[in-house]
């Protein structure tokens, strides 16, 4: 595609997006239901679209498997569509109201409220897992908004379907389809859209850390962040070591190409070898290769571990979105603070302590998007965390933070009623 068909492309889309900020809630409701009912309708095009990517990828296990689509996982995607549209309304809420009395005394005092909007047109830039061209379409749609979609080449087949079920409910809606665009994997488009000043609203990546970036190197209109995930979890003197390999199997095994998926064992030196030796089977039979500091190394060895290295500087703060992991030993909390502080990418966090005080003070201290005691960091997660479907989790500080929906894809304006007032 030319970069001026793209540009007229994007006028467009910012077009429909003002006429979806004018649908009332429960038109935009009605909408994403029936969207639900149009994947309902197409799943055997989904899937076929599907396996026409899975046959072209080349790429590892854990990428394919957030590229794969089966009957289980859409319908999850259309149980999604239901849980987003039973959601409050975000638009048009009352944030705030008072009155002022102008200097003149011949008037009346100003009402003022101060109301939620939409953000206009959104461009969300992610990478091969096409459940997202459905949440990020949902959530916009939802919350009064246009999107434009730049996934991955690899899920293209798959969003293309996707998204012709999605304009298959905006037809029944008299709701112009570019209000959800896909536009063209071509590299040389990205720019385009990330520079789109006055037409494009906000742009989101989601992905690897190499995309989130360059997007933040690149865009002149605004972003909100979504990060990176390098997640530990923190196994105090006091843990319950049955507990804690529970859940750090389950943060390290249940799924490993996600952001939440644990990346860093922080352990005390009084539990070392009791951790150690309960996580060991799991990870031998899964071929976890895990990166070690020398004490949790020296353990290891003499478990008879076998994929085991020792650590270096780069093992520590690396997403390994895999069979793979670090080992950090420390002495007490505060050295787990510091090293979580030097490490971390404000993602999620977790401690694994019987001890209350420990537990509030790592929940209070640590700076993250999430933190989480003794429980998995996977459940860091939108639809987990009760909205339905996430755009992203954002590690950022501004305007969104942690896992982030329909609440968070609005903005605010000052609503001011007047009778003839004129400033003093």
């Amino acid at each position: 595609m030319e970069t001026t068909s793209f540009k007229n492309q994007l006028v467009s889309a910012k077009d429909a997006a003002y006429r979806v900020a004018l649908l009332s809630g429960e038109t935009r409701t009605a909408i994403v239901r029936a969207i639900g009912e149009e994947l309902s309708r197409m799943v055997p095009e989904i899937l076929k679209a599907n396996a026409k990517d899975l046959d072209h990828f080349t790429g590892d296990d854990s990428i394919r498997d957030r590229l794969l689509l089966n009957e289980e996982r859409i319908a999850a995607m259309i149980n999604a569509t239901k849980v987003v549209a039973d959601l409050p309304d975000p638009v048009g809420k009352i944030l705030g109201t008072h009155t002022i009395q102008p200097a003149s005394v011949d008037r009346h005092e100003l009402a003022l409220q101060k109301v939620s909007v939409p953000l206009g047109l959104i461009g969300m830039i992610y990478e091969s897992r096409p459940n997202v061209t459905l949440d990020a379409a949902i959530l916009a749609i939802k919350s009064g908004n246009g999107i434009v979609l730049r996934g991955g080449h690899d899920a293209f087949e798959s969003s293309k379907a996707i998204v012709a079920a999605i304009h298959g409910a905006l037809v029944q809606f008299d709701v112009p389809i570019e209000a959800v665009y896909l536009m063209p994997t071509a590299r040389e488009l990205v720019p385009e859209l990330l520079t789109a000043d006055g037409v494009v609203d906000v742009v989101i990546p989601r992905g690897s850390n190499q995309l989130i970036q360059m997007v933040r190197r690149q865009a002149t209109v605004p972003v909100i962040e979504t990060g990176a995930g390098v997640c530990h979890t923190y196994v105090s003197a006091s843990a319950d070591i049955a507990k804690a390999a529970k859940i750090i199997e389950n943060a390290k095994l249940q799924r490993t190409g996600v952001c939440n998926a644990l990346d860093t064992i922080v352990v005390d030196e009084a539990v070392i070898q009791e951790l150690l030796a309960a996580i060991a089977p799991a990870f031998k039979e899964h071929g976890v290769q895990i990166n070690a500091d020398d004490a949790s190394f020296a353990v290891l060895h003499e478990l008879g571990y076998e994929t085991l290295a020792p650590a270096d500087e780069k093992d520590f703060g690396r997403e390994y979105l895999g069979f793979g992991c670090s080992v950090k030993t420390v002495a007490s909390i505060d050295e787990a603070l510091v090293h979580i502080r030097k490490f971390s990418s404000k993602h999620t966090e977790v401690i694994v302590s019987k001890d209350n005080e420990e537990c509030e003070r790592f929940l209070l201290e640590v700076d993250a998007a999430s933190v989480i005691s003794n429980a998995s960091s996977r459940f860091t997660d939108g639809e987990v965390f009760g909205l339905g479907a996430e755009m992203g989790i954002s590690t950022q500080k501004l305007h969104a933070r942690g896992p982030f929906g329909v609440d968070k894809l609005v903005t605010e304006k000052w609503v001011t009623r007047g009778d003839g007032h004129v400033r003093a």
